[in-house]
């Protein structure tokens, strides 16, 4: 079982092992790649592995590669893209991506995606490396989210078949409920599953258009569709459809609620999928979020891992030709499999796990748009923020009022608007 305790292997696998690569020519067809990593799983040698085959077929090209550590790129990434940057660097699309993108810092990947056909093959994320029109972003691994549940408990209940529809999932809670087992298990100690929460009604009940008006910045939290979102939230837990103290727990001690059977079902990104022990696994099944508005268009999170060139990159031709072999299918999907993500190639061949498979298949042909995540979304001040408020409002769901009215204050403040 690995550690889940450093958030999300899921929700990051290379996210938590950013890449920054550094291309500059130090002689006539020498080229040099620094790399960051974290020391867990298989990100070093994932990476290794795809660089070695790049060098394989691209031998005029001597790639130096040199490893950085995780906390020390973090940092030095502002510093890099702004005076004397690598040529490539890895780190997230949305709000991440577009924050760079807007100050100039990023060269523009519009020409390589139509070349290189990405607007097919990556068609479901294209708007997540997208900002005002032009893409910045070569993608790489994401995650699906939805909910794994207990089949056996289902049945226990009653209830026949995965929830399709709000109305069913309710009447599943219930009956649950009745039989014994919490409907719902939740990490409410680690704030950003409780985002997760947020993302997925707001994307059911409003859209994932106005969803990013709201992650930009641009939308009153004291807006009425706002409160319905925080509404239909609070019915969940006026109800108590979810586990008792779920504020006491983290990913890491919540884990075991549906591993052990004494919760049904959790909101969570398919990487958890690598923490259910092989015992239970035939019992563990994975549903979408099911449709709470039928007129609204299934959107989805599916947080992407990317790879820019920046705007001041020395040399840009071996840039993009890493980029353009990184970028191809079965490159796409072995970085996924050795990361424990998805590939978000289309034409990628697709995971051998069966809650994998759902996941991929649901962002693959996801129509609605896909969203980053509410704090990739979103300015990270103003994340933070809310989910700090998405804890008090679980807390205690009376103070909705107050709650919002504070974020109000917050957004005005944080974005002047």
């Amino acid at each position: 079982m690995i550690s889940l305790r450093l958030r999300r292997l899921a929700y990051a696998s290379v996210a938590a092992a950013l890449v920054a690569g550094t291309l500059c020519a130090t002689a006539a067809d020498a080229a040099t790649l620094s790399v960051n990593v974290s020391a867990r799983g298989n990100q070093r040698s994932t990476w290794q592995d795809a660089f070695d085959k790049f060098k394989k077929a691209n031998p005029d090209v001597d790639l130096k590669v040199t490893y950085v550590s995780e906390e020390a790129y973090k940092v030095q990434m502002g510093g890099w893209l702004a005076t004397d940057p690598p040529d490539v660097v890895s780190w997230h699309d949305g709000e991440r991506m577009a924050y760079y993108a807007q100050r100039g810092l990023l060269e523009d990947l519009s020409s390589d995606w139509s070349k290189n056909g990405w607007s097919q093959q990556y068609a479901s994320v294209k708007d997540a490396s997208t900002y005002k029109g032009k893409q910045y972003a070569a993608p790489l691994g994401y995650d699906a989210y939805g909910f794994f549940y207990r089949k056996d408990l289902f049945e226990k209940a009653g209830i026949k078949g995965e929830p399709k529809t709000w109305d069913e999932f309710l009447d599943a809670c219930k009956k649950l409920k009745a039989s014994g087992v919490a409907p719902i298990a939740v990490a409410a100690r680690d704030s950003w599953t409780l985002a997760a929460w947020f993302d997925y009604l707001d994307l059911r009940i409003n859209g994932n258009a106005f969803h990013q008006q709201l992650m930009a910045g641009e939308i009153p939290y004291t807006d009425a569709r706002v409160k319905k979102v925080y509404t239909a939230w609070k019915t969940l837990i006026d109800d108590h459809y979810f586990i008792d103290n779920a504020l006491s727990y983290d990913l890491d001690s919540i884990a075991p609620f549906l591993v052990n059977g004494k919760a049904s079902m959790m909101l969570m990104g398919t990487f958890f999928s690598a923490s259910i022990p092989p015992s239970v696994k035939p019992q563990t099944g994975f549903f979408r979020f099911p449709v709470i508005d039928a007129n609204v268009p299934m959107a989805e999170d599916g947080p992407v891992n990317v790879l820019l060139i920046p705007a001041k990159a020395k040399n840009k031709a071996d840039a993009r030709r890493l980029l353009a072999f990184m970028e191809q299918p079965q490159i796409n999907a072995d970085l996924a499999k050795g990361w424990g993500t998805l590939p978000s190639n289309s034409q990628a061949a697709e995971p051998d796990d069966e809650i994998s498979k759902v996941g991929f298949q649901t962002l693959s042909n996801t129509k609605g748009g896909i969203a980053q995540f509410y704090d990739r979304d979103m300015q990270k001040e103003m994340a933070d923020e809310g989910m700090k408020a998405m804890q008090q409002f679980y807390s205690d769901p009376s103070q909705l009022d107050a709650v919002l009215v504070r974020l109000e204050a917050t957004r005005k403040r944080i974005y002047k608007k």
